[in-house]
């Protein structure tokens, strides 16, 4: 029986399986889905610590054979990213993270209360059943414009209700995570490319699951650079404002915009395949520097996009894939001891580094292990 026939009913199991397993998490402040909690990813570390790291190998393993079966069209990758959205979409959004919960009150705050997030802390809303369960409750937004308004959309389609309002706040990145998809595939013409970053793991739990508004922000970040490349300079810039006002890291960018210009005003052929290779440079410079601050995983959505482009610089696409595998390893100190600092640091931060070092050395090595699909 052929691998390909196979494949497809296997991963729709183990995403069921993962969305499952998303609900121990489940926070017991949450009001809205109490008949849900259970508590056990707090009295059963070890054994939720465990199956975490089973379910992130099991998936770059689903990940590994799908860019196989893409690559010799034994599959189609809109059926797989069709598949992965429709399960994982109702997936529990804070297994990893609290940052949807953020989005969503401080939407509430615009929207429902119509006051401005920049200057009203979502604490000062005394009695909102939101504060049980968001973290950062006493800050004001920590996003841009771009990002506030576009909360607006679930906070509309939630009339009220947090639950419809939470899934609404999913289906919106839903949305930009296939729009994202289908732009690299329209840039590149080619479905393996896209496959690269829309079917890797990292992508699809922090996208998918955790909701993360990165991929939004990076969405019109690359859709800046296409519509430049096909002459559409206002459409170019307006969509390149989009994305630095979501959280600003896309100024970075603005070096490859100069260099565009550039050799436009010169007059000079634009090799959008370097300015793509640059950007990814770019973005991977500024993933690399919040490692000062705190490097987390969503962040390296940042340089995959650009990375998926240019799949032929091999040592930056193993590098990629090395952050990650370890990005999501990193979540596993905190799972199994329940804090973020001493060991646990120390150990998040090797977890991340580690698998870069090794895909790095058995590259240098001559084991390459993505050049088959380069």
């Amino acid at each position: 029986m052929k691998l390909s026939f196979l494949l497809l009913p296997a991963y729709a199991l183990f995403l069921i399986l993962f969305t499952v397993f998303s609900y121990l998490y489940l926070d017991k402040n949450l009001i809205f889905l109490a008949n849900f909690y259970t508590g056990f990813s707090t009295t059963n570390r070890i054994l939720v610590s465990l199956l975490f790291f089973l379910l992130v190998v099991i998936f770059f393993f689903f990940y590994y054979f799908f860019l196989r079966q893409i690559k010799k069209g034994s599959i189609k990758l809109k059926n797989v990213v069709l598949l992965t959205c429709l399960i994982l979409f109702f997936s529990y959004p804070a297994m990893l993270s609290y940052d949807i919960f953020n989005y969503v009150t401080t939407a509430k705050v615009a929207f429902t209360y119509h006051e401005n997030p920049y200057i009203i802390k979502p604490n000062e809303l005394t009695g909102d059943k939101n504060l049980l369960f968001t973290r950062a409750s006493n800050k004001t937004a920590l996003y841009g414009p771009s990002w506030i308004i576009a909360t607006g959309i679930p906070n509309l389609l939630g009339g009220g209700n947090f639950i419809v309002t939470l899934f609404s706040q999913k289906l919106l990145v839903l949305v930009f995570y296939l729009c994202t998809s289908f732009l690299i595939l329209k840039i590149t013409k080619s479905p393996l490319y896209s496959a690269i970053f829309s079917l890797n793991p990292l992508v699809i739990i922090e996208t998918l699951v955790s909701g993360h508004n990165d991929i939004f922000m990076m969405f019109f970040a690359l859709l800046s650079l296409f519509l430049i490349s096909q002459r559409k300079l206002g459409g170019g810039l307006f969509s390149g404002f989009i994305s630095i006002f979501v959280k600003y890291s896309t100024l970075f960018l603005v070096p490859v915009l100069i260099e565009v210009f550039v050799n436009r005003y010169r007059k000079k052929e634009i090799n959008w395949g370097k300015i793509y290779y640059h950007s990814a440079l770019l973005m991977f410079a500024i993933f690399l520097l919040s490692f000062f601050r705190e490097m987390y995983p969503w962040y390296a959505i940042w340089f995959l996009i650009f990375v998926s482009i240019v799949p032929n610089r091999r040592i930056l696409t193993y590098t990629g894939l090395g952050f990650s595998f370890g990005l999501l390893l990193s979540y596993i100190p905190y799972m199994y001891s329940g804090d973020y600092f001493g060991n646990s640091l120390i150990a998040k931060n090797i977890l991340i580094f580690l698998p870069v070092i090794v895909v790095l050395v058995l590259e240098l090595k001559g084991r390459p292990w993505l050049r088959k699909f380069s």
